[in-house]
């Protein structure tokens, strides 16, 4: 039996512009319960996608250490370039500053084991599902196993 990546998708999407900004895209993240949304154009087509994973880098020791340097530089009296200024100001980076570019797709009939065999492959935990280049839904990793158990007994039954 195989089992289309349309029957286990996520259609209903939650998904965020390029010029969204960091602290949106993680408010998105945590109202919807998501841990990673799509970024998309105008026409639904997906350019990139930012997880929680991305938006913690800016919260990282290194990110906090040189926002440390560059505040006490400031308080210092010196002028800072406007480019350390927006760097340091997590509400006003945009998404498409952090998002990944290298989307790893499949289209609507993308089966169960092709899915699964994308994931472990590229170490991805979603897949952006694609109708003639345009995002209509999203495979995570728990769609998959969902999947599988929903569907246990025919997928364990022999073949002829």
């Amino acid at each position: 039996m195989t089992i289309p990546a349309k029957s286990m998708m996520t259609t209903d999407l939650v998904t965020v512009s390029p010029e969204a900004t960091v602290a949106e895209a993680a408010r998105c993240m945590l109202i919807h319960h998501v841990t990673a949304v799509p970024v998309v154009d105008a026409d639904n087509r997906p350019l990139g996608l930012v997880s929680e994973g991305d938006v913690m880098r800016h919260f990282g020791s290194q990110f906090q250490s040189e926002r440390a340097q560059w505040l006490r530089m400031l308080a210092e009296g010196e002028t800072l370039a406007p480019e350390f200024l927006a760097e340091i100001r997590l509400n006003q980076q945009h998404v498409r500053e952090i998002m990944h570019t290298a989307i790893i797709s499949a289209g609507e009939e993308a089966s169960l084991a092709e899915l699964a065999d994308l994931m472990l492959k590229h170490g991805i935990k979603r897949v952006p599902i694609l109708r003639d280049g345009v995002l209509v839904g999203i495979v995570s990793r728990a769609d998959v196993v969902r999947a599988v158990v929903e569907k246990l007994d025919d997928l364990l039954e022999p073949t002829d």
